[in-house]
């Protein structure tokens, strides 16, 4: 129960690391409030927790007056709001030549400017009582590249250079903010954006997911509960001393020459 009593706000709640943030969230003490553009998705997840522990609130995260609504709804169910989670995302593929104006502007508004409207509303709230904690995922997209998606690298990437600003920024009234990069993980936007190479292989979503990996330490990727504990450490008081910190949670992804593990597959090495 290492969040007992905390209200937290979830962005992207309604499915994916959002809606198992919320079940884990939920089980370690907090009440959580969950935000996403589809109201449904919300009310199934809150409808699987205990009453009156999950409350869903229905809006977008890119329009400035529902990023206000959504603080303000969080905050009033005790008076405060101690943790704020910036989890709802959008990816898109597409080069910089191909890629439509509004394809990317989709995602500048989704994956940077929402935080920042999120964390604009939430982090008066926190200096008001003393102090809370901001996490914001990011990727591993954030940190390296990945082929055709120029938008999403890059708002990933600002968002953790944002979420520094605001560690350096607000740390003196007691206000933390971390980031967390996941690597792959099964989710509905992950396999919706993976498809087309299921397709192109001429095989299904699970032989893809099989494949996929062969080059990770770790060899899998993540399920959404994986991602979670981490989150429960930064939202709660055992990381009181952490802030402006970026966490990779890729199994081992992010430390991987690409290149070299191809030739180690081939049975060569040099050194």
């Amino acid at each position: 129960m290492q969040l007992e009593g905390k209200v937290a706000l979830i962005t992207g709640g309604g499915s994916g690391i959002g809606a198992a943030l919320a079940q884990r969230f939920v089980a370690e003490g907090a009440t959580v409030c969950i935000t996403g553009r589809r109201a449904e998705k919300l009310g199934e997840v809150a409808a699987s927790l205990p009453a009156g522990r999950c409350m869903p609130v229905a809006g977008d995260v890119r329009d400035p007056a529902d990023a206000a609504r959504m603080v303000a709804e969080a905050a009033a169910v005790s008076g405060r709001l101690d943790v704020l989670i910036n989890n709802a995302a959008a990816n898109l593929a597409g080069t910089v030549v191909g890629m439509e104006l509004e394809t990317w502007q989709e995602m500048l508004d989704t994956n940077l400017t929402g935080p920042f409207l999120l964390m604009k509303a939430a982090i008066p709230h926190m200096v008001a009582a003393g102090g809370g904690s901001i996490v914001n995922m990011s990727s591993l997209a954030g940190v390296v590249c990945v082929p055709g998606s120029p938008g999403y690298c890059a708002t990933k990437a600002g968002l953790i250079h944002l979420s520094k600003q605001v560690a350096l920024d607000y740390g003196k009234d007691g206000v933390r903010c971390n980031v967390v990069c996941p690597g792959p993980v099964r989710t509905e936007m992950l396999e919706n954006n993976l498809t087309p190479m299921a397709e192109v292989m001429g095989t299904d979503i699970d032989e893809v997911f099989r494949v996929l990996p062969r080059f990770m330490p770790l060899r899998r990727v993540a399920s959404p509960d994986e991602i979670t504990g981490v989150c429960v450490f930064l939202a709660s008081d055992d990381s009181a001393y952490m802030t402006g910190s970026t966490l990779m949670i890729d199994g081992g992804t992010h430390y991987v020459d690409a290149f070299a593990c191809a030739v180690g597959e081939a049975g060569v090495s040099w050194g």
